[in-house]
């Protein structure tokens, strides 16, 4: 799998990007500097030598739907290659759960990373991929090092607290230790701080097959005058009759017709107990549901206006009437 960790401060060679390309079975990482206006052919070659040529070619691919994955020539050269390229979704438990708490978890590493050597941050990546690939993992029960090598990292640098011990290396291996030592514990702040964010939406819920649950889909405004697309009040459909347990947190859902483009498995956080057969709580009919399961809703009037007054402008602020399929949304 692979994400970008952009708008970082620019080193002193002009990079402002970390490519972050993470093995899902290993969790073995490389990190690869680049400038985030690099075309998508120079990040082909990069891909070729950091990736092809040091671990061969990988059977799938999961990326985010950034513009540059989607593109034809990223998809030719996977198909080419002869790799599956999967676009993550996160209502999809083949690309999301684990592999996307270890992307927020590097992100979230490398920025304090970044920060801390400023704009010299390209010399330290290097040793930042070392000290996250020689890091112990609870999910795999060893270092992604010696998960991919089958043996330990035979390393000179000392792991132990500087200043437990007499410091009598070169210089350039004195200097190599305190930074890994810095980085292991950015590392583990990091690790320490994803933890928490996924313990506060982690739900106790189970169901069991032939259970019936209501499954949580987005609605999604439609075309908006002002830029950007945001997200209306969560709805719930259903019920759907569990058809099977898919791990220990996902299950697989009986779904209709009209949902056929939705993968029918979902992570546990998507789905709810249902206490009796009601009607859909919105009807499928005509529903158009893409594969992350968003339906767009139509703006039908605009029922109020304001200015509202800043500095330096005005800004007009309109409230727009929804054609919510659960009575009158206003936003």
């Amino acid at each position: 799998m692979d994400d970008f960790v952009t708008k970082l401060p620019k080193s002193s060679q002009g990079y402002d990007t970390i490519w972050v390309i993470v093995d899902r079975l290993t969790k073995s990482a490389i990190f690869m500097p680049m400038r985030e206006t690099d075309p998508m052919d120079k990040l082909a070659r990069m891909y070729l030598k950091e990736v092809v040529t040091k671990h061969g070619i990988p059977v799938s691919i999961i990326c985010d739907r950034d513009p540059r994955f989607a593109s034809n020539f990223w998809r030719s050269l996977q198909k080419a290659l002869g790799t599956s390229l999967d676009m993550s979704t996160a209502y999809h438990p083949q690309t999301d759960g684990q592999s996307e708490r270890t992307i927020q978890t590097l992100e979230d590493m490398l920025r304090a990373c970044v920060i801390d050597f400023g704009n010299g941050w390209v010399k330290h990546l290097p040793l930042v991929e070392f000290s996250y690939n020689n890091s112990y993992h609870a999910s795999i029960k060893a270092a992604p090092f010696e998960a991919l090598y089958g043996r330990k990292c035979r390393s000179p640098v000392c792991w132990a607290e500087v200043g437990q011990v007499q410091l009598t290396s070169p210089e350039l291996v004195q200097e190599t230790m305190e930074r890994i030592i810095q980085i292991k514990q950015r590392i583990q702040t990091a690790r320490d701080r994803q933890k928490s964010y996924a313990d506060l939406k982690r739900k106790p819920m189970e169901f069991q097959v032939g259970d019936k649950v209501m499954l949580k889909v987005s609605p999604w405004k439609g075309v908006i005058r002002f830029g950007k697309r945001g997200k209306l009040n969560l709805r719930y459909v259903g019920p759907f009759k569990v058809l099977k347990k898919v791990g220990a947190v996902a299950y697989k859902l009986e779904l209709p017709q009209e949902l056929s483009r939705v993968h029918n498995t979902f992570h546990v956080s998507n789905l709810k107990k249902c206490y009796s057969d009601d009607p859909l709580v919105i009807p499928l009919e005509g529903l158009q549901v893409d594969d992350k399961l968003h339906f767009v809703e139509e703006p039908v009037e605009i029922m109020d206006r304001e200015v509202k007054q800043l500095r330096r402008s005005r800004v007009l602020i309109v409230k727009v009437r929804w054609n919510s399929r659960r009575g009158p949304e206003f936003t």
